[in-house]
């Protein structure tokens, strides 16, 4: 019989999902591979051990539990970036990886604890290495490396290979260098042609980048180097994810000509680019972090390349099987709505992804003879494995679309109603509404399970989760209508969204409140200055003065970004939340890291400053308005104003 349920005033209602079950629950993941006997392995960040990352192997036999590959006192973690990626590669037995205290690679046999450090001790972690990959004809490793022995606030990037010969670290030789960034080096199978992508300031990869090929000589040294894509002045893009396939094929990402990140070949002896499947969808991410790879190839008998991919259209991501031969897309049908990473392993492939009640995942799919099919789908690991008991009160979400202020413009969100199997409200209470903003701000919320979410939808509140405009997976001209507009188009969509759900009587207008990180700390309260749509709001390590998070130097990596999206520097004084806090009606709670690099507690300090001078203000105020005259009450508040 079905349990009738309380009825109950959202925001009362009582949860199992408690706050400690939220901050214990999530493991993350940092990369996948498969070692030379086809088994899987992965780096996984603990919370109980103070977000240690440890490299796992999958379990021997059935039913035994996952070996930890890295030794205790090491982790494995690259700081290249300061946002970090890929810090490991796995070649046949061989692992090597970027150790997080010191920065240094070492190489381990998988299955023995000894370590050997290859690259030299500079002393700390300042010189850092990230996304590498075996290159066996010269015995090497070839890698991106960040270089701060001679400034750390604009380190040197270079394409290097480290020796794997001998039992002592060697200094690392360089391949290519001279621009501000690199990423993807990836070698050919015969080690003679490495391919790389690069790009230099003011932009963003995603902005735009080139992706080049160096032919290798016998000593080891690139020789000759050609401009496969980026490069044409007439033509803006963003080539991604280089990769060979076996039979000497470069494919990659870009978004030339429609926008849309999709796959593309390089035709050698013609120097010429086709594209392998067109579509209005992306075929990669944004690059954040080292490791992206959205496609693998499927091993495959004939000559023509089968290759495993997702992508994303619509808010919901796909699995696809492209053949190049075909120019042919097939959609794999598999549980997941949200994929990330995809490798490829000696009878199936290994997908990272999740859905609305499903955490973050890696599954094993198993093809077909034809390689279209399923046939088996079973998960290897889990971020969550415990959230499963919490499934009946999970609330489901649901992608809506919305106008914004631009006539005809439409932006998009995850809309989650309330949830609990044995509350609910009553049919004359709209819930209260939390809506949260994605930081980045070029990221893109993706709707799957997240007990942080869940934490309130069971206590009988509306989430929307929203993907303002600038936000990734619409294409480029969705991504760059924040650029110069930052500050302005995020805080209208936000608010837009709100006034949606309350106009189509989702939500309690009396009751929205905002939340966001980093830079969707920054539009928290941008949303809460310069607007009255919310009553409350919470900034997680956000962003209050766009002109100081400039002074304060970010890293060399977003030097440039906050100026393309904020604009001139009257612009960002205008959009700073910091400079207009007399604007403030509502209350606000500011959470910070004292270790963050990207956005420093500075930038919380001074909003906490000033927002307390503020509420002192208008305490005193309060008591001693009768005694003033006016004028004294404009003067006050015009100090107040320029302050």
């Amino acid at each position: 019989m079905e349990t009738r349920k309380i009825i109950a005033p959202c925001g009362t209602w009582i949860s199992p999902i408690t706050a400690d079950a939220v901050s214990k629950a999530q493991k993350r993941l940092h990369g996948i591979a498969v070692d030379g006997h086809g088994h899987l392995l992965w780096v996984e960040s603990r919370p109980t051990e103070a977000g240690r990352g440890v490299l796992v192997k999958e379990a021997d036999k059935h039913g035994d539990e996952p070996i930890d590959i890295t030794p205790n006192d090491f982790a494995v973690r690259t700081l290249v970036h300061e946002y970090g990626g890929q810090a490991f590669a796995v070649s046949g037995d061989m692992v090597v990886f970027s150790n997080y205290k010191d920065q240094r690679l070492y190489k381990q046999i998988i299955g023995d604890s000894f370590l050997i450090p290859i690259t030299p001790d500079y002393g700390g972690s300042t010189v850092r290495y990230a996304d590498g990959v075996f290159d066996s004809r010269s015995k090497s490793y070839v890698t991106v490396m960040e270089d701060h022995r001679e400034s750390s606030l604009n380190p040197t990037a270079t394409v290097v290979s480290v020796s794997l010969s001998g039992e002592t670290s060697q200094e690392p030789k360089i391949l290519v260098g001279g621009n501000d960034f690199y990423a993807f080096p990836r070698m050919d199978l015969k080690g003679e042609r490495l391919a790389w992508i690069e790009w230099g300031h003011p932009n963003m990869q995603w902005d735009k980048a080139e992706l080049w090929v160096g032919y290798i000589s016998k000593e080891g040294d690139v020789y000759k180097k050609i401009c496969i894509a980026g490069g044409d002045p007439t033509l803006v893009e963003s080539p991604s994810e280089p990769k060979w396939s076996s039979n000497g094929n470069l494919f990659f990402v870009t978004d030339r000509n429609s926008g849309f990140w999709n796959i593309y070949k390089w035709i050698e002896h013609s120097n010429e680019v086709v594209p392998i499947y067109t579509t209005d969808a992306e075929f990669t991410r944004p690059f954040w972090v080292f490791g992206n790879c959205s496609y693998d190839f499927i091993p495959s008998t004939g000559s023509n390349n089968l290759i495993a991919c997702s992508y994303r259209q619509s808010g919901k991501s796909y699995l696809g099987i492209l053949d190049d031969a075909q120019n042919s897309l097939t959609v794999v049908d598999v549980p997941f709505t949200d994929i990330g990473n995809i490798v490829s392993g000696s009878d199936c492939i290994y997908v990272e992804g999740a859905t609305g009640i499903l955490p973050l995942s890696v599954a094993k799919v198993t093809l077909d003879q034809s390689k279209v099919e399923s046939v088996d789908f079973s998960i290897m690991w889990s971020s969550s494995p415990d959230s499963r008991k919490y499934r009946s009160n999970f609330s489901i979400p649901e992608p809506i679309e919305f106008p914004t202020e631009v006539s005809g413009q439409k932006a998009y969100a995850y809309f989650y109603p309330p949830s609990n199997r044995k509350y609910q409200a009553s049919d004359e209470e709209k819930p209260p509404l939390l809506l949260t903003v994605h930081g980045g701000p070029t990221a893109e919320t993706r709707g799957i399970l997240d007990l942080n979410v869940q934490y309130w939808t069971s206590r009988g509140w509306a989430v929307v989760d929203v993907n303002y405009g600038g936000s990734t997976g619409y294409g480029r001209e969705y991504r760059q209508r924040l650029l110069g507009n930052w500050g302005v188009v995020d805080v209208n969509d936000c608010c837009s969204c709100a006034k949606f759900l309350v106009d189509n009587g989702m939500v309690d207008e009396e009751r929205l409140c905002i939340t966001g990180k980093s830079a969707g700390g920054y539009t928290t309260l941008a949303s809460l200055a310069f607007r009255h749509t919310f009553k409350a709001g919470a900034s997680l390590f956000g962003i209050s003065d766009l002109n100081s998070l400039n002074e304060e130097m970010p890293p060399k990596f977003e030097l440039h970004y906050t100026s393309n999206l904020g604009g001139s520097d009257k612009d960002m004084f205008e959009r700073s939340p910091i400079n207009f806090v007399d604007k403030f009606s509502c209350p606000v709670i500011l959470f910070q890291g004292l270790d963050d690099k990207i956005v420093t507690p500075v930038q919380a300090r001074k909003m906490h400053k000033a927002l307390k001078q503020k509420a002192c203000l208008l305490r005193w105020w309060s008591t001693k308005e009768n005694n003033m005259d006016s004028a004294r009450l404009r003067t006050l508040n015009i100090h107040w104003s320029n302050r």
